[in-house]
């Protein structure tokens, strides 16, 4: 699906759950967050990475990351916290972070629409936003 779409009526709604494992074998680049659902205004946003990320801040907004595969680091600029598969951690809104996988990590990410990966920072790993897959 290239693009979100709404069903019109319940009718034409299509009952079917989301197959972590089939997602991921649809995204073969690191970095670029690609979007599986919605609920409300957030997000549930899937994504491979490996290596250093940017350092960057959301202002307005709390990030969860949940690994599904493999361990994140999330570096801070007092510490830094391990999460490995089947774990989550909340990075709060305006707390300056920059994540880092020495191999690669599978990741759903849950945020509101709308919101940068490199929050205010821009650069070449700002991933576009609403890609559905």
């Amino acid at each position: 699906m290239s693009q979100h779409q709404t069903p019109a009526t319940t009718s034409e709604r299509k009952y079917q759950s989301i197959n972590f494992s089939e997602k991921f074998s649809l995204i073969n680049e690191q970095w670029a967050p690609k979007t599986i659902a919605e609920m409300n205004d957030y997000q549930f946003k899937l994504v491979r990475l490996q290596g250093d990320f940017i350092w960057h801040d959301h202002v307005d907004t709390d990030e969860t990351f949940i690994v599904l595969d493999g361990q994140l680091r999330i570096d801070f600029r007092d510490g830094q916290v391990l999460v490995s598969q089947g774990e989550m951690f909340v990075v709060h809104k305006g707390v300056e972070h920059k994540t880092f996988a020495e191999s690669e990590v599978k990741l759903l990410l849950i945020e509101p629409r709308g919101v940068l990966n490199t929050g205010h920072e821009g650069g070449e790993r700002t991933a576009t936003n609403d890609v559905w897959i």
